[in-house]
């Protein structure tokens, strides 16, 4: 007998609002196509030439920067660990990318497919290895830690979380 397969799941913006406190321009992960609960994760990031991250960065050769990819996978990896029930109201924030590379530049324009699996996950504690693809070539990569804390002890008194 096999194993069930991967719960698929298509989470828009909508969806990821309530789970991420992210919003415009900063909410960059447009939709999530697989999500393996607790387990790893898979959306889609289209760049258009209106992103304010690629403007400026070379004005005579708009990329979008590592920051931003980085950011980007954490974001999904945010999605991926806090979309579990027990984790209402709670926040992830980056403790460290201990490694990252850019092996292609990305520029406004294109569309990539991010993926994050976890590595480890422990009350208050996590670490995910993220990949980011184009056309199905490998274009970015990393490792981040973050912790996980209440959104109430982050967040402005006055947003509701």
């Amino acid at each position: 007998m096999s194993e069930p397969g991967p719960e698929t799941i298509e989470l828009l913006h909508s969806a990821i609002e309530r789970i991420l406190p992210h919003r415009y321009p900063f909410l960059l992960v447009d939709c999530v196509t697989e999500l393996v609960p607790g387990v790893r994760i898979t959306g889609r990031k289209h760049f258009s030439a209106g992103d304010q991250g690629a403007q400026g960065h070379f004005p005579d050769l708009p990329v979008v920067p590592t920051a931003i990819m980085l950011e980007l996978v954490t974001q999904l990896g945010a999605v991926l660990v806090l979309e579990r029930p027990e984790m209402r109201d709670k926040i992830a924030v980056i403790l460290q990318i201990p490694s990252a590379r850019m092996i292609e530049p990305v520029t406004p324009g294109e569309t990539v497919e991010v993926k994050a699996e976890v590595l480890k996950l422990r009350e208050g504690y996590g670490e995910l290895k993220g990949t980011i693809y184009r056309d199905g070539t490998l274009v970015a990569e990393g490792q981040m830690r973050f912790a996980i804390a209440n959104a109430a002890d982050l967040l402005p008194a006055d947003r509701p979380v």
